[in-house]
């Protein structure tokens, strides 16, 4: 879970400096701690419940594998929110806010197919065999949507939320993706509206020190919930190959037990039936029976008795 700066850390970075008095807008007055020298203070503490719970919501759109584009075009703001997004691995606009960038992403995408096709040339050759005019036209034209889509190259579909610096300043990405239904992420200060954007992190969003602060908590939360999405996949993946196995397992099981369950028991036969003495007494009687040699010779003894009684 990522963790808040603490109010240290906000108060080094110059994040509790508003705008002049003249300046502010009331919605922002719940956020005002005080006013000196004719600067509203912002009240430090509720900045930094406001960016964990910023935080939170970044890191759990990480975790649904939603993309999130950075927008911040001020001058203090362009190489932070550009090296920031390229380390959390997300899309960016830090050159200029081309209308219909959200609102009409089909006819952006075709720009980016076109600043892709010039590298192709470039690289297969076809570039070197245009005339020198058609070379510059087609470097000028690459340049060009280079500044503006370059940082977007990459983002083949609607973003799930943005991240923003100053929605004064980026009143146009803020307007299309209130059209889009976007949820929009966005640092405050107190000549702001805070009820435009979904979650505020009230501050200086004219420091560079201040936005570093807060655009590098918020690509670490992406950070954080992009490898707890590859956990869940990993181990979502294992439990998937072990119910696999199971399954094959039990599959394999089956046929053997049904087929044993089938078999008819072998009926026994009576000579098996019969115990080893029955058997053994059975022959013993069997040799106690006269045999046909013996009845032949008896017959032959009385034979012989009688003729020599004749005599």
């Amino acid at each position: 879970m990522p963790k808040a700066a603490s109010i240290q850390e906000l108060l080094q970075s110059g994040a509790h400096f508003g705008h002049l008095t003249r300046r502010w807008n009331p919605k922002m007055k719940e956020f005002i701690f005080m006013q000196r020298n004719g600067i509203h203070i912002i009240d430090l503490k509720k900045s930094q419940n406001y960016l964990q719970e910023a935080l939170d919501e970044i890191q759990k759109l990480s975790r649904a594998g939603k993309i999130i584009l950075f927008v911040g075009t001020k001058k203090q703001s362009t190489e932070i929110i550009r090296s920031e997004a390229v380390r959390a691995g997300m899309p960016y606009v830090t050159h200029r806010w081309l209308g219909g960038m959200l609102t009409n992403f089909t006819t952006v995408r075709k720009s980016i197919s076109r600043m892709e096709e010039i590298e192709r040339m470039k690289t297969d050759g076809t570039f070197d065999e245009l005339t020198k005019k058609e070379r510059l036209m087609l470097s000028r034209e690459q340049e060009k949507l280079e500044n503006t889509l370059g940082g977007i190259a990459n983002m083949n579909r609607l973003p799930g939320a943005i991240f923003v610096v100053d929605i004064q300043k980026e009143h146009l990405a803020v307007s299309e993706a209130i059209k889009l239904h976007i949820p929009i992420i966005a640092m405050v200060d107190t000549n702001s509206d805070p009820d435009v954007p979904d979650y505020i992190v009230p501050c200086n969003d004219d420091s560079a020190r201040t936005i570093r602060l807060v655009t590098s908590q918020v690509a670490d939360a992406i950070i954080e919930g992009a490898a707890e999405r590859e956990t869940y996949e990993e181990e979502a993946y294992l439990e998937e190959l072990t119910i696999d196995a199971k399954e094959d397992s039990v599959k394999e099981t089956e046929p053997t037990t049904k087929l044993r369950s089938r078999r008819k028991k072998k009926k026994p036969s009576i000579v098996e039936t019969l115990e080893p003495q029955d058997t053994l007494s059975g022959k013993a009687e069997s040799n106690d029976l006269p045999t046909k040699a013996d009845i032949s010779n008896e017959a032959n003894t009385e034979d012989s008795a009688s003729k020599e009684k004749d005599k």
